[in-house]
């Protein structure tokens, strides 16, 4: 965003792009309707082009942009819920077609995981090793001591630690 800030265009077309997961995951907890969702991304997109000229590059971009989405999704309830007063719903219905047939699904859950695979890689060796050994890899205390040559109370705060981080990262939590 600071690049975007500094007139570079092709960075701004890549920061929104890349914003829409974000925004989607933050409208989801929000407990936005999935119907609803394409809704809150334009006018959370609309706000970030209005107001990009306040992001602060020294702060997180991931918890302004939060911010402003979660403003959008409590906006976008809002109207909701007075529509709501009016208007009859199958709530079977909503039952039988979850929003797993989505067509932004699979491009959303390929950008979380470049996300996180970004998040783990600027970890420090340590932190990364013990999210590998058993975060991904799933192994047990005792086998990824075994492997790496550390003492599992050492892996245990290392994974404590790596996760605060990554939690801070990808949910602007810092």
């Amino acid at each position: 965003m600071a690049a975007a800030q500094a007139g570079d265009r092709r960075a701004y077309e890549r920061v929104l792009a890349d914003s829409v997961a974000l925004i989607r995951a933050v409208a989801r907890r929000h407990g936005v309707a999935t119907d609803a969702l394409d809704d809150v991304v334009q006018e959370t997109l609309l706000t970030v082009h209005r107001v990009r000229h306040t992001y602060d590059p020294a702060r997180s971009y991931d918890a302004w942009l939060s911010a402003i989405a979660g403003r959008r999704a409590i906006d976008a309830l809002r109207s909701h819920g007075r529509r709501d007063r009016r208007e009859l719903h199958d709530e079977f219905a909503l039952d039988q077609h979850p929003d797993r047939d989505d067509a932004s699904m699979d491009a959303e859950r390929r950008q979380q995981a470049r996300r996180l695979r970004e998040a783990i890689a600027q970890l420090p060796p340590g932190q990364r090793e013990a999210v590998e050994q058993l975060g991904l890899r799933e192994q047990s205390l005792a086998e990824a001591a075994a492997q790496t040559g550390r003492n599992a109370g050492a892996l245990k705060v290392n994974l404590h630690r790596a996760l605060k981080a990554l939690r801070g990262r990808l949910h602007g939590d810092d």
